[in-house]
């Protein structure tokens, strides 16, 4: 068997925290717990972190803002576990980085389930560590459908080796959408990658990339079966990724 995978329980309340330890310990999980920022952040620089659970009512911090700071720095799920109930309140978690979104209460064999389906969604990303999003990617080749995108030469080729040019915000994107293959990315969270800010509601520069992007490597003339869009959150890469 590999390493437990670890999960950080991120609320502000005592009880909430116990009741998901008792439960996940017993599941083969390990479990940390955190009440507030600072303890998260620590816990993530030290590592490892394999899942968060994250409320959105932490005393004076918002959790929106702390889910796009996780999101920024580090490839790791995060359910967001709160009490704001509305279908808008879901839809604006997502925007800001959860992987999932659940309301209080819960029944604890739901949470259960969701954690298990999101890690699944991570594969071996998640197996006992967190890989950051500004990690060295000196030398990094990624092969996938459309050919294969060389990081430290910042080129991509078709599969008959053909160069496929690309901007650099083209580029950028895509290095984005295979460092986390089947992942639903949000356009603020994209914006953030790219840019270093929020993505506007108004704002089309990610749908215009994706749109450029698609004609490059998506097969002409066919619905895109590479980049597909989430409607409502953003897009995903649902196809095959190797690393070398």
């Amino acid at each position: 068997m590999g390493t437990p995978i670890h999960i950080l329980v991120v609320d502000d309340e005592p009880a909430i925290r116990a009741l998901l330890r008792q439960g996940l310990e017993p599941e083969g999980f390990t479990v940390g717990e955190a009440a507030g920022e600072s303890v998260l952040m620590g816990r993530l620089e030290t590592g490892p972190v394999g899942l968060i659970t994250l409320d959105l009512n932490l005393g004076g911090h918002d959790g929106l803002a702390l889910a796009r700071r996780i999101r920024v720095a580090y490839n790791v799920p995060i359910i967001m576990i709160t009490s704001r109930i509305t279908a808008e309140d879901r839809i604006i978690g997502l925007e800001n980085g959860a992987d999932d979104y659940i309301t209080k209460p819960f029944h604890f064999r739901e949470v259960l389930l969701r954690i298990r389906s999101v890690l699944g969604r991570y594969g071996p990303l998640v197996a006992g560590s967190v890989a950051s999003a500004a990690s060295d990617e000196t030398g990094r080749r990624y092969q996938f459908d459309a050919g294969v995108l060389d990081v430290s030469r910042r080129e991509l080729r078709a599969p008959n080796g053909d160069p496929i040019e690309l901007t650099d915000s083209e580029f950028d994107l895509l290095t984005i959408l295979l460092r986390q293959p089947k992942r639903i990315l949000s356009r603020d969270e994209m914006m953030q990658l790219l840019r270093g800010r929020d993505w506007a509601p108004l704002e089309r520069t990610i749908d215009g990339h994706i749109a450029r992007l698609r004609k490059k490597i998506e097969p002409p003339g066919e619905a895109p079966r590479l980049i597909k869009s989430v409607r409502g959150v953003g897009y995903v890469y649902t196809g095959q990724v190797g690393r070398s």
